[in-house]
């Protein structure tokens, strides 16, 4: 994403946030932030004041697997508690922090848009298979979540947009144990992180206002909830 953005002419500047700070470069602006941390997140929007309001704010975070600590479940006899903690802090609590103190930065009188990486598996009507309790729960309290602050952002800044995004699967450590099914024939489409990126620049680009709260894939089409 940060990539693409970089390389549009369009754009003026990127703030790249993530843990361990990607390199800058040219418009590329670097910085180090915490998910779990709300401080850390209110002091980056803080450093970015100088340079005027925000046109997009795009979360590109979540955690499906992390070693033994916290795996997809397979049945509801393997729920933890820490493991659900952790998901929700990630995939839920995160993000919403972010856009506690990102709504109010992003610009007015033109369009504007909050996105976040959400799933098509937090989706509740889509849910036919079962399994991956916790991040299921967790994306689904995020597209509530967003959607709740879309209803919201409506009447304070009506340019304005938040979408919740599906990258669809992504050749990423993320989805890494769960290739296996993607190979030739399979009529599944596994992506590179490029043409997800790609996508999902053009599906914020489609979307407006009258979207927002929605749910969208990265071929634009809309995901019920």
């Amino acid at each position: 994403m940060v990539a693409a953005l970089a390389a549009d002419p369009a754009v003026a500047a990127v703030y790249a946030g993530a843990r361990r700070p990607v390199p800058g470069d040219g418009k590329v602006i670097p910085f180090a932030f915490d998910l779990t941390n709300e401080a850390s997140i209110a002091a980056a929007f803080t450093a970015m004041e100088a340079d005027g309001p925000l046109d997009l704010i795009f979360v590109a975070t979540g955690v499906l697997h992390a070693g033994d600590r916290l795996r997809p479940e397979k049945t509801f006899r393997s729920l933890d508690p820490a493991a659900l903690t952790e998901s929700y802090a990630i995939n839920a609590i995160g993000p919403a922090l972010i856009a506690k103190h990102g709504l109010p930065r992003l610009a007015k009188g033109r369009k504007a848009v909050f996105a976040a990486l959400s799933a098509r598996v937090g989706s509740i009507s889509d849910n036919n298979l079962g399994g991956w309790h916790s991040y299921r729960a967790a994306k689904a309290a995020l597209n509530q979540l967003l959607r709740t602050m879309a209803i919201e952002l409506a009447g304070r800044n009506p340019t304005a947009s938040v979408l919740a995004l599906h990258p669809g699967t992504v050749d990423t450590g993320l989805s890494k144990p769960f290739q296996s099914g993607y190979g030739a024939g399979s009529g599944k489409r596994l992506q590179s992180p490029e043409e997800a990126a790609s996508a999902l620049l053009s599906v914020i680009d489609a979307r407006g206002p009258a979207h927002s709260g929605g749910l969208y894939a990265w071929d634009n089409a809309a995901i019920p909830y």
